[in-house]
């Protein structure tokens, strides 16, 4: 995947990530965020279902870089709440 089809799927998937967990990011943290997201989420898919991979701009991609960006979201938040306190 080239690295423009990386930072589009990082915006879709870091935009929808924001939106169900209400978003403090910026653009280029959210784009960040999504690749990320991408990356992880590939990963488990991967290693979890056996099947599923981050191969392009599609559903497929997209739902599973949502995910991971979900979880990465909700771990960096975790971190940041506990270094914060």
């Amino acid at each position: 995947m080239g690295i423009i089809s990386w930072i589009v799927l990082g915006a879709i998937a870091g935009f929808l990530a924001n939106m169900v967990m209400g978003g403090r990011e910026g653009v280029i943290g959210t784009i960040i965020l999504g690749i990320i997201g991408a990356v992880v989420g590939g990963y488990l898919a991967q290693a979890v279902l056996h099947k599923g991979d981050v191969t392009g701009v599609n559903i497929e991609s997209i739902v599973i870089a949502v995910v991971g960006a979900i979880i990465v979201l909700f771990v960096w938040r975790a971190l940041t709440k506990n270094r914060a306190s």
